[in-house]
């Protein structure tokens, strides 16, 4: 397994309650500054989608991703998210995209759980 590759699902369903949170310390070499986790939901040869938690008040650090793509889904909670130059409060239902080698970040507003895509699967993060 590569270094940024992630293991591929065994079979065709997973039970979400019973995928093992991984609590993050770092996303893209930048350090978390409070409570993050993430669960890898399904991964294939050709995505990956996770569900991340963040604690209210946590500041993601500003990364990029230069070899995938992001389309993220907000299942609760607030979060500001700046992309690029832009900046908004995604609410439960939004839904947003981090381009390649675009510049992002989130603040939690309030505890948060999203969905996240990635294409092709990366592992972005770091865990203790």
């Amino acid at each position: 397994m590569a270094t940024r590759g992630i293991r591929n699902t065994a079979g065709v369903l997973v039970r979400g309650g019973e995928v093992p949170a991984e609590r993050l310390s770092a996303v893209e070499g930048g350090r978390m500054s409070g409570l993050v986790t993430v669960k890898t939901l399904m991964a294939t040869d050709l995505v990956v989608m996770l569900e991340s938690y963040r604690a209210k008040g946590v500041v993601d650090p500003s990364h990029r991703h230069d070899d995938h793509e992001t389309v993220c889904f907000l299942k609760s909670g607030r979060l500001r998210v700046f992309i690029g130059d832009e900046q908004f409060v995604a609410e439960p239902g939004d839904a947003w995209f981090h381009p390649k080698g675009v510049m992002h970040h989130a603040e939690a507003r309030e505890e948060s759980v999203q969905i996240e895509v990635k294409v092709p699967p990366r592992k972005t993060w770091v865990s203790p």
